[in-house]
């Protein structure tokens, strides 16, 4: 989630779908959609799910792809949906809690202030619903790092957060607390923090990826490609964790360091059998598109904006491509 004006007292809410996509059941369109949504293919996905009755599950996943797309209102609209139908499944609360996060982003200040308490409002019922929800509390306990009181924020309930998600996935407990203590300017505690996670994780890539993130908002460029090179090792030998490069070409991107180390992690994970929602397909297109236009590669640049467009055809962000 990027942050901007009112929103940044918001919560960054992390989409972090790490799990590799189940496949498809031969005959079962939702199961396809479902399919084609972790594959980046969010036309089909969308034709699939078009195609069926109003359910909870048609809603949620509906809502999941156009959150791909970038079509935030009506992403929001169609959670609501799930939720409408379904108010007793965590997963739906805390797709809502993320729809309406992203709205947030967009709105007024005063919309932003209402909207802040409702993503809270959303996440803590995902929890309660399901205490094992990783996910959900990962996106709660941020939600409370980096929203102010008047809306549900506070340290304390983010350590509280960081309490339950040790019983249930210690790198992400390491990860918030990370979170904490940058929030609070102790970036010793915060640094030891997000090694620790490394440390901790059964998939280390991500966290080598998060501890670059880390690196770049502290200007520490160098740090940040070491921090890079390490996760891409790690993703190497963990076929569970090729969406990893995804998020490391974002931090040498942002960090505007070694693109064509980038570009190559973009095309790796491309090339990978193994994709997910939370590194859209057609979003990876796009970025190395960009990239290889930076780097003078005009007709590679127009390949990749052409294949992104073949999975979402109106993907605003390659469409916007200039060449």
């Amino acid at each position: 989630m990027r942050r901007a004006h009112a929103a940044a007292l918001l919560a960054t809410l992390a989409l972090t779908l790490r799990a590799a996509p189940a496949p498809a059941s031969l005959g079962d369109p939702l199961a396809e959609a479902r399919s084609a949504l972790q594959s980046g293919e969010a036309d089909k996905a969308l034709s699939q799910l078009n195609s069926l009755p109003s359910t909870a599950a048609v809603h949620d996943l509906r809502c999941r792809v156009l959150l791909t797309l970038e079509h935030w209102d009506a992403a929001g609209s169609e959670c609501e949906q799930a939720v409408r139908i379904d108010g007793e499944t965590s997963s739906y609360h805390m797709w809502l809690g993320r729809a309406l996060g992203e709205r947030a982003e967009r709105a007024s200040f005063m919309s932003a202030f209402s909207l802040a308490k409702r993503v809270r409002s959303e996440f803590e019922t995902a929890v309660r619903l399901d205490p094992r929800n990783a996910e959900a509390l990962a996106d709660l306990g941020e939600f409370y790092a980096s929203a102010p009181g008047v809306v549900g924020g506070g340290v304390d309930k983010a350590n509280g957060v960081a309490q339950q998600l040790d019983q249930v996935d210690q790198a992400r407990a390491h990860e918030l607390r990370g979170r904490i203590a940058e929030g609070n300017k102790d970036y010793g505690t915060a640094e030891r923090e997000y090694k620790q996670a490394v440390a901790v994780s059964k998939h280390p890539a991500f966290q080598w990826m998060t501890l670059g993130s880390f690196y770049r908002r502290r200007s520490q460029g160098a740090d940040v490609e070491t921090a890079v090179q390490n996760g891409v090792k790690a993703a190497q030998r963990d076929k569970m964790a090729g969406v990893a490069l995804f998020n490391g070409a974002s931090v040498l991107v942002q960090s505007h360091r070694n693109t064509a180390l980038a570009a190559k992690m973009l095309q790796e994970y491309l090339n990978e059998s193994t994709k997910t929602e939370e590194a859209p397909a057609f979003v990876a297109h796009t970025r190395l598109a960009r990239i290889l236009m930076e780097l003078g590669d005009r007709n590679g640049a127009q390949e990749q904006r052409a294949a992104a467009l073949a999975l979402a055809n109106d993907y605003k962000p390659a469409l916007e491509l200039k060449f």
